[in-house]
């Protein structure tokens, strides 16, 4: 059996895919707006709890090793966080890591 791999269509950088999915021009132009939003919304929120690791291991003058065997993860997963490399991360383990220096997150919605 072969498996179909063609490329049918390619959606440009910046295009709006809402738009090319079939919704009409005013619902693909809010879509796109509310899409974006919480894109931006989650990368702020990753960079809030990214900001707390990095100020605890500065706080305690750690090396990038030594803080990578605490939290548990690799040293090169320390210094995307130190970068704020948020794509890199999801939220649970960016809290999971914060739980294991103890400093518990709390969530307000609101």
């Amino acid at each position: 059996m072969k498996i179909d791999t063609q490329v049918r269509h390619v959606t440009r950088p910046g295009a709006n895919i809402f738009l090319e999915l079939g919704f009409g021009a005013a619902e693909a132009r809010r879509l796109q707006a509310a899409s974006r939003k919480q894109i931006n919304d989650t990368r702020l929120l990753k960079l809030q709890l990214m900001q707390a690791l990095a100020g605890w291991i500065a706080e305690h003058d750690l090396k990038q090793a030594d803080a990578a065997e605490i939290l548990m993860i690799s040293r090169p997963r320390v210094s995307d966080v130190v970068n704020q490399k948020t794509a890199k991360f999801t939220i649970d383990t960016l809290v999971d890591m914060l739980g294991r220096i103890g400093k518990p997150v709390r969530l307000a919605v609101g």
